[in-house]
């Protein structure tokens, strides 16, 4: 569906909201809320959104979803609404006034765009009219594997929508552009709890204890080795250890030791292979030691996957807005996005929001001091309006045939 279609400059709806989106977005990131706790968050979006004079429907916990124009749903648009707790570095004037939790990955723009979109889509219906639906959704818990999704699914709210877009900052893109790429555009993400237990001892006597620490050690470097070499290399799992804990003395063994971390994967027919295979690779690896094992597999989410006609709508939008020179290709990631389940369910696809100040200061996200550039609110409120307009373009040409 990527025929040329001529549509008006969605800007003189867009640019008039800047102002209000900025502080907005900055009330938001001062105010973060972790998954499945977005109260305030939700009540913030419920009441932009009914001062605009739109009626929202709010979710079960938290998040919500709003229907702009009538007839069909022509497109799906969704935001991920939740924060990290992470502890917040950047000096801002509107930093995170809540310890240890902070929008360290950009979701807060999200929010923000997608509210841009909704006003700005309202303003274009009371005005001519849209022809068709968009429905924006607010989505909580992304950060919480297996992610808030799952959620908005089971509610039933992707049951008329056709096809989806989503967009995520990306700190190593400079404001004022998107990247794109058709595939998958992000990777499988599992979760791994491991704990061990065992007789302590005295570091003297190693051989009258099961060294726990040691077995640690094993598994810690041989769990990824041998997983590499059981798997096609060209699938790119990758274990990679965020926690190990166990000890408190220097000259003493520990009875009890903890690792966790993620087992990421690039293609999701080897994600599940993978899975089925961690736990076999884990007892054979600690099996020496004679340390017993729990182990903690928890499925996380499979790879994003971006479909052809999806994403010439986001570049073809780009390209009328922002110019051909403002898209580029971006590789494919090997962070996890809970947005698969809905690309599993319908077609869709996510682009990467650039956020990088033209030559400032490098970021990444998850990072305390991440400062997304706001410049990058206008380009997706722009971009995903016009998206939405073109989607609805789409549909009605394809009644009319």
């Amino acid at each position: 569906m990527n025929e040329d279609v001529l549509l008006p400059s969605v800007k003189p709806w867009v640019k008039p909201l800047m102002g209000e989106l900025v502080d907005f977005r900055r009330e938001v990131h001062a105010n973060p809320e972790l998954s499945f706790v977005e109260y305030q968050t939700t009540e913030r979006i419920l009441s932009r959104l009914r001062d605009a004079g739109l009626n929202p429907v709010a979710l079960e916990e938290t998040g919500a979803y709003v229907d702009i124009g009538s007839g069909p749903i022509a497109l799906a648009l969704r935001a991920d609404i939740d924060a990290l707790p992470i502890l917040e570095e950047t000096g801002l004037e509107y930093a995170s006034v809540v310890d240890g939790v902070a929008h360290a990955c950009g979701h807060d723009i999200h929010t923000t765009v997608m509210l841009g979109v909704a006003k700005a889509l309202k303003a274009m219906d009371d005005a001519t009219g849209l022809g068709a639906r968009i429905r924006v959704i607010f989505q909580p818990a992304e950060e919480k594997m297996p992610g808030g999704a799952l959620a908005v699914i089971a509610a039933g709210v992707l049951d008329e929508v056709p096809r989806i877009l989503a967009l995520h900052c990306e700190p190593r893109i400079d404001a004022g552009k998107i990247g794109t790429r058709i595939g998958a555009i992000t990777s499988a993400s599992d979760t791994i709890k491991i704990e061990l237990t065992g007789r302590g001892g005295h570091t003297s006597r190693p051989h009258l204890t099961e060294d726990l620490v040691f077995a640690m050690s094993q598994i810690a470097t041989n769990v990824p080795a041998v997983l590499g070499r059981r798997i096609d290399v060209r699938s790119a799992v990758s274990v990679v250890w965020g926690q190990i804990h166990a000890g408190s003395a220097p000259n003493a063994i520990p009875a009890t030791g903890y690792l966790a971390g993620t087992m990421r994967c690039l293609d999701g027919e080897a994600w599940e292979g993978a899975g089925d295979l961690l736990d076999e690779v884990v007892r054979q690896v600690a099996s020496p030691y004679g340390v017993e094992i729990k182990l903690e597999h928890i499925r996380g989410v499979p790879p994003v996957i971006n479909t052809e006609e999806e994403t010439d709508l986001i570049e073809d939008s780009a390209r009328a807005e922002i110019g051909s020179a403002a898209i580029v290709l971006t590789p494919q990631s090997m962070g996890g996005e809970d947005f698969a389940w809905m690309t599993n369910k319908v077609p869709g696809a996510m682009m990467r929001l650039g956020t990088r100040t033209p030559g400032g200061e490098d970021y990444d996200l998850h990072r305390g001091d991440y400062i997304p550039d706001e410049a990058a609110i206008e380009v997706g409120v722009t971009v995903m309006t016009a998206a939405s307009m073109r989607a609805i373009a789409q549909l009605l040409a394809e009644t009319s045939d």
